[in-house]
């Protein structure tokens, strides 16, 4: 038995998030069906997490065990050819049988890009945010150096998660600007659900001077929703890469 891990990219506009759902058009589902497609084999495909509807992946990373022999740079190919052209299969590696796409991943980076232009872009706009009011990125910089840390971030998850516990790591943080375009980044051992969306809303209220840099981290101890930003839409948001050393 070999156990194959996938690095994929995707454009989420078109799917009803990572997640196999009955009736609805889900990644996991295409990819799986792709997997049966081309060794026969009814399989199980775990990934380093789900994303939401409408969110992308430069860098999913998702594995399953398989009897095929296909050789392994066949299958980005063979898997590609059966999939729609808003999945792509960018790397397939053999691992040991112990690798877990979700149980041993360390860290993952999101990246949230806000479209700061007064009237947006016709070609770009379901790739990311726009937001026609300008905002200071120096400030939100600032802001953001505030959730690095072990925190309880219980104020900026959405309701529903799964997690017992809301405490993560952010290991580095960073907004920066490229045009009109803002870019927010984060690294940590692992996100709750919307929290990434809601961390960039709060980050506008700082860019709109609503909420000062300072006040950030007396809203994280607060553990209070309602002091945090709103949830931004999914079409800003990237996993960009998950790590496993």
């Amino acid at each position: 038995m070999r156990n194959i891990k996938l690095t994929i990219e995707y454009d989420g506009k078109d799917f009803d998030g990572w997640q196999k759902q009955p009736n609805k058009l889900n990644i996991q589902g295409e990819i799986e069906r792709a997997i049966k497609e081309i060794t026969g084999e009814e399989i199980n495909l775990i990934a380093s997490g789900r994303t939401d509807a409408g969110v992308h992946a430069l860098g999913q990373i998702a594995n399953f065990k398989t009897e095929s022999n296909l050789p392994i740079e066949k299958i980005p190919i063979a898997l590609n050819s059966k999939l729609k052209k808003s999945i792509r299969v960018i790397e397939a590696e053999e691992v040991e049988e112990r690798f877990h796409s979700r149980y041993t991943c360390k860290r993952k980076t999101y990246r949230y890009i806000i479209n700061n232009s007064p009237n947006g872009t016709a070609i770009y706009r379901n790739l990311e945010y726009h937001f026609p009011i300008v905002l200071n990125a120096e400030k939100m910089n600032e802001a953001i150096k505030y959730f690095i840390g072990e925190h309880d971030f219980k104020g900026f998850k959405s309701s529903g998660t799964s997690s017992k516990s809301s405490v993560r790591t952010i290991y580095d943080a960073i907004v920066y600007k490229e045009n009109n375009r803002i870019i927010i980044e984060l690294t940590g051992n692992g996100f709750l659900y919307n929290m990434v969306r809601i961390i960039a809303g709060t980050l506008i209220e700082v860019g709109l001077g609503k909420i000062k840099p300072e006040e950030i981290p007396e809203i994280i101890r607060s553990k209070d929703r309602t002091k945090a930003g709103k949830t931004l839409p999914p079409n800003g948001l990237y996993l960009v890469k998950v790590e496993y050393n």
